[in-house]
């Protein structure tokens, strides 16, 4: 979209351009073949000559108020000395229209069109009703829908900021529930284990200290969140490493297999598949019930796939909501989306479930 608004753009300014130079060429000539030999012949064609260079020099450096003021003052001088060239003044219009803060803008056109509706009637040797009329119409036309154009340009870009903010909001929020919801929820059973175990000081110890293992380990998924919001498990460690480590973390047994040859992916879909794997052990121990679980990875010539299954009580699998937002099941959606994957989930009441994502190939590389 970026691409096509900076074409349209360029493609804009060099009809600008072009009708301009065409416009004081145009009225250069009318003036010298009906005013050839005159006095101030010389006066115009070191103006006109003057205008064109000054305006060229805009085309190759940076335009800004400095240059639009010299532009203008060359052509009201011209406009006095010649009244023919007051139809050079559209892409003017439009220019300072395009560059101007609005209330600017419109002042400019309003002095831009009085003097055009001054040098054609001098043209006409008198007051003339369509000379009059016709400018400040054409004028009112221009600015009010370039003035339209810029106002819903700046909507448009208040209304992506806005969206983005959003978006970043429920990305943010989603990685803050799959990488430290499944933490805090071991770490809550193992401190009601330990609170349990009290009798037995051994296996109330080995609780806590496994406590405060998953809390060092969300004390350091927090700081990478703030950082880079990458997991954590990624950090000097491999994508096999980490689903172990999340293995490891999950709160039931959980047997990680990998299939096929191994290849290196970007960071982005390394983290994707952690999360995905956090997400889908979070559900199967909270909501699953699940004893047990086996998640596997497996390369394949065009994809990446992840499963985890579980052995819980299941669930009836409702087709999924476009645009479906939250986390859990949407949330893993979303970041498999996001990479060209798609994630599928196929369980049954008392059969347990199983979660896939699989990411295409020419997404990661």
């Amino acid at each position: 979209m970026e691409g096509m608004a900076d074409a349209d753009t360029r493609w804009l300014a060099a009809v600008m351009h072009s009708a301009f130079f065409l416009l004081v060429l145009g009225s250069a000539v009318r003036y010298l073949t009906r005013h050839e030999g005159t006095a101030l012949a010389p006066w115009v064609i070191g103006f006109t000559a003057a205008l064109v260079v000054a305006y060229g020099v805009g085309l190759l450096f940076d335009r800004h108020l400095l240059w639009l003021t010299v532009v203008l003052a060359l052509w009201v001088v011209l406009v006095v000395l010649a009244p023919s060239f007051a139809w050079s003044a559209i892409p003017l219009l439009v220019t300072g229209l395009r560059t101007l803060p609005t209330g600017q803008a419109l002042a400019l056109v309003a002095v831009i069109t009085a003097l055009v509706v001054v040098a054609q009637n001098r043209l006409a040797d008198g007051f003339d009703p369509n000379l009059t009329i016709v400018p400040i119409a054409i004028a009112a036309v221009t600015a009010a829908v370039i003035t339209f154009m810029r106002r819903q340009a700046e909507r448009l870009r208040e209304s992506e900021r806005r969206a983005g903010v959003l978006a970043e909001r429920h990305r943010v929020s989603r990685e803050l529930h799959d990488a430290l919801a499944q933490g805090l929820s071991s770490q809550a059973m193992l401190l009601q284990a330990a609170d349990q175990a009290w009798a037995q000081p051994e296996l109330a110890r080995e609780h806590l200290h496994a406590a405060q293992r998953i809390g060092a380990g969300n004390l350091s998924e927090a700081r990478r969140l703030v950082q880079d919001l990458a997991p954590a498990d990624l950090a000097d460690a491999t994508l096999e490493e980490a689903l172990r480590a999340v293995a490891g973390r999950a709160g039931l047994p959980v047997e990680v297999r990998v299939d096929g040859t191994t290849r290196p992916l970007p960071e982005r879909v390394q983290s994707t598949l952690v999360r995905i794997a956090q997400g889908a052990l979070a559900n199967a121990r909270e909501h699953a019930e699940a004893g047990r679980a086996v998640l596997t990875l497996t390369y394949l010539d065009d994809q990446v796939v992840l499963d985890v299954a579980d052995d819980g009580r299941g669930f009836v699998v409702a087709e999924p909501v476009p645009g479906e937002r939250g986390h859990g099941l949407p949330a893993m959606r979303v970041r498999a989306r996001q990479l060209g994957g798609r994630l599928t989930v196929e369980s049954a009441p008392g059969q347990g479930t199983v979660v896939s994502a699989a990411i295409p190939v020419e997404a990661i590389e």
